[in-house]
């Protein structure tokens, strides 16, 4: 399994997330438990649902801040999936350089959201951004 596909895996168990703000076990076993998922793409789904889970108010505040006055309660659900996967990834995981959490998550907004969501999540995403670097210099 390559990392887009576990990155994938991985928006789908955080879109499950936003609806009961739990981990849904059997989907998270089933993924897991694919023939070709190697340990490195089982670590990676476990620690965005843990982190994501245990960030939650945090990576909400980030997308929050850089929504531009869009409530957090009329931003579509796949694409909030997609804006907390990415700003995990950004804010958390050292080994994915920041433009890549962003082109990847880009991609599967085109590909489970709106016509318009991707130009409304790389906005978000590129203020989360800015955000960040703000906070490493």
């Amino acid at each position: 399994m390559s990392r887009r596909t576990a990155r994938l895996n991985a928006y789908q168990l955080v879109f499950e997330y936003l609806f009961t703000r739990e981990l849904d076990k059997k989907a998270y076993d089933t993924m897991i438990g694919a023939e070709d998922i190697t340990d490195a793409d089982v670590e990676y789904i476990k620690n965005v649902i843990s982190g994501v889970n245990e960030h939650y108010d945090d990576l909400i505040e980030l997308i929050s801040q850089n929504s531009k006055n869009f409530r957090l309660d009329r931003i579509y659900k796949p694409d909030l999936a997609a804006l907390l996967l990415a700003t995990y990834e950004m804010k958390y995981v050292d080994d994915i350089p920041l433009a890549v959490s962003i082109s990847e998550v880009i991609d599967i907004v085109k590909t489970f959201s709106t016509e318009n969501s991707n130009k409304f999540v790389n906005g978000v995403l590129k203020g989360v951004y800015n955000t960040l670097s703000k906070k490493e210099v």
